[in-house]
């Protein structure tokens, strides 16, 4: 091989060792966005499969109070208020907000349950008692600790109690079993309270949820989701 032929082939292997190394990092990152966007649509399908909620054009357009974490201050809280089409139906109108909240905030760091749980039924008792059913992500893919935890369960009571004056307590069930606990902290054997007085009227509380955590019954806000055990 003649000097002049090693130089073309040289550089020959050089400019493709560049363009390799410019190239797949780029091929990478549109990797990456592809598996995340097909992520993403089977989410989206799994979600239109399983829950064909009950949007009816037709009702009215009522402002909507969900709680979602805050960005600013971290295990809280905040109120958020969108405009839904809710039915006047309580069980129909929980299923509307509560898929609204697990569909989560714009900013998806601020969501508050898992993007793959899926609430699979929703019943209420005439005392008062709503009853739950989410898909098992809700308690395999939350992060487990019981600030996490709490925070989650905050989100759906609060949510509940600004929207569904109906629903006094709530009852969670994980793929129609009853579960010890969400996942490992928050005790789920009983009930949550909800709704313990006359509602607020949405507009009325500006302030954002206490921090969850364990608190003692002394010290625990009125708004935090607290088991309320059966005699």
């Amino acid at each position: 091989m003649t000097p002049r032929w090693k130089f073309w082939l040289i550089g020959g292997l050089v400019t493709a060792v560049l363009a390799a190394a410019i190239y797949f990092p780029i091929l990478r990152r549109r990797v990456k966005r592809a598996a995340r966007l097909q992520q993403q649509s089977e989410e989206q399908a799994r979600r239109e499969l399983t829950q064909p909620i009950v949007v009816n054009p037709g009702d009215p357009r009522v402002k909507t109070k969900l709680f979602w974490a805050s960005d600013t201050i971290d295990s809280t809280l905040v109120p958020v208020t969108v405009e839904l089409p809710l039915s006047n139906d309580p069980v129909l109108r929980s299923k509307q907000v509560l898929n609204t909240l697990l569909a989560g905030p714009v900013d998806a760091e601020l969501r508050t349950l898992p993007p793959d749980a899926l609430l699979l039924a929703f019943y209420l008792l005439p005392d008062g008692t709503a009853i739950a059913d989410f898909s098992e992500a809700l308690a395999t893919s939350i992060p487990s600790g019981i600030v996490s935890e709490q925070l989650a369960m905050n989100s759906i009571t609060r949510t509940l109690e600004a929207n569904v004056p109906q629903v006094r307590r709530l009852k969670i069930l994980i793929h129609g079993q009853e579960v010890e606990t969400l996942a490992g902290h928050l005790d789920l054997t009983g009930t949550f309270v909800v709704n313990t007085g006359s509602p607020q009227s949405p507009a009325a509380d500006k302030t954002p949820a206490p921090a969850p955590g364990p608190l003692t019954p002394e010290k625990a806000p009125g708004k935090l989701a607290q088991p309320e055990r059966k005699p």
